[in-house]
């Protein structure tokens, strides 16, 4: 029995002692770390230790030839870009070619060959190098969003342009910058889409997409060097005394994109048209006697109240809403030039306006307004801005309708409506300017939602 416990006596021994050498290792290591940093200087926060381990150390490019890094690259793309010429005229002139292995060479060079070249070719042109010299001695700096594009023509449009006589331009800079919207970065292959085509040719009709772009934070777009499509039976518009009042020509605007083919089609009856804002738009009928009849709600203003308030001084305007231009058209014949922005929501809301002789803004809700501080006489809204809207964004926006409206210019908000708990929310939204008020209306909307109407003066703010 005693011998049989032995052995166990024994290992639970030389466990412990295992187990006691281990511990003692530990300590000593511990001890001798300790020392190591108190030696280094990390407890008495020695500033020449943290200078030397945090600071960034500048790479030198000493001994690294730029120049001819550059020269040879220019010098492979130059070569690179002869033979593929070489290789699409031969494979034009297979095209010709009535001999059958003749055309299986040629959809073999096209798919073996001159697909990856071309790819390789792009590739290499991604690689952007620092200039080894600067115009007047500046420092080059990476467009940071080149390298995020493959395709060529978005990488040239974003790519800074040096001015060709190598001196400050008359806008005061050395370089001309293309700029994209920065959630052009997210949508990439949309506008690797939007953006590939062949320089000179007819773009595609992707108007589409251009606005998904737009709408999704992508905008401002880049430009294209393509030429845009129009109707094939386009017909010359309407006189401006017929115009503003009169359906236009359904052959003046391209349809494909639409769900109807024509302007009747897109009548508030067709429960099909394809849009759903302003309702009625497209019916000349019901919208002439927008602004102009009087209305059982007090929210509605009449346009001839509003001028009255300010006689002889409204001139230029934005209306900044979701229509066909109507408001525009009524201000026109008071001789008072409003300029509409307009998204083709569904309906060829900014060809309409065009056509009846107006001017159409195309123009998302994510973009500064392109005009000059203190220049409009009247901002008016109706139908965009509703109680969808995020504050903050709505915040943002008053602030840039405020920076573009005069001082004493008018500020009309047209049927705005929202839930009757945040109603509160979104007043002082429009009051913290301190506008005065020359109308103010709320009326219900439904059991829970409301409108609200005001009139609204921007004070002087002479500073």
């Amino acid at each position: 029995m005693g011998r049989a416990c032995l052995p166990r006596w024994r290992l639970g021994r030389l466990m412990a002692g295992l187990q006691v050498i281990l511990g003692l290792l530990v300590i000593t290591v511990s001890l001798s770390c300790l020392f190591r940093f108190h030696s280094a200087g990390y407890f008495l926060h020695n500033e020449d230790v943290c200078n030397n381990i945090y600071t960034i150390k500048e790479v030198s490019n000493e001994g690294f030839d730029i120049k001819a890094l550059h020269d040879r690259v220019d010098e492979v793309l130059e070569k690179m870009d002869n033979l593929y010429e070489k290789l699409e005229k031969t494979v034009k002139e297979m095209e010709k070619s009535k001999d059958g292995s003749k055309k299986e060479m040629k959809k073999f060079l096209e798919d073996e060959v001159m697909k990856p070249f071309y790819y390789a070719h792009i590739g290499l042109r991604q690689i952007r190098l620092p200039k080894p010299e600067g115009i007047r001695n500046s420092t080059e700096k990476e467009e940071p969003l080149i390298n995020k594009f493959l395709i060529e023509e978005i990488r040239q449009y974003i790519t800074p342009k040096e001015n060709r006589v190598g001196k400050i331009n008359m806008f005061g800079t050395e370089r001309v910058y293309n700029t994209i919207g920065h959630a052009c970065a997210l949508m990439k292959i949309e506008l690797e889409k939007y953006m590939d085509y062949d320089v000179g040719a007819y773009c595609d009709d992707d108007w589409n997409l251009a606005q998904k772009l737009m709408l999704n934070g992508c905008d401002p777009l880049p430009r294209r060097r393509c030429l845009t499509r129009a109707s094939m039976t386009y017909q010359k518009p309407y006189p401006i005394n017929e115009s503003l009042w009169k359906l236009p020509d359904d052959r003046n605007v391209r349809w494909g994109n639409y769900q109807c083919r024509n302007f009747a089609c897109l009548s508030s009856k067709n429960p099909k048209r394809g849009y759903t804002k302003c309702s009625g738009c497209f019916e000349m009928e019901k919208e002439g006697d927008k602004w102009v009849k009087n209305s059982t709600l007090l929210v509605d203003f009449m346009i001839e109240d509003v001028l009255r308030v300010k006689p002889g001084e409204i001139r230029l305007g934005l209306d900044y809403g979701v229509g066909t231009g109507t408001f525009a058209a009524r201000m026109r014949e008071k001789n008072v030039t409003i300029v509409t922005t307009a998204l083709n929501l569904g309906a060829p809301f900014n060809e309409m306006i065009a056509l009846r002789g107006l001017i159409p803004l195309y123009l998302s809700l994510n973009q500064r307004l392109p005009f000059f501080d203190n220049t409009m006489d009247m901002i008016h809204t109706a139908g965009l801005m509703d109680g969808w809207i995020d504050l903050l964004l709505m915040d943002f926006v008053l602030y840039d309708w405020d920076r573009v409206l005069r001082p004493g210019g008018l500020l009309w908000i047209d049927r705005f409506f929202c839930k009757k708990k945040d109603l509160d929310d979104y007043m002082y939204m429009f009051l913290q300017f301190r506008y005065k008020k020359h109308k103010w209306a709320v009326s219900p909307k439904s059991k829970d939602e409301v409108y609200l109407s005001a009139l609204l003066e921007k004070p002087p703010r002479a500073i």
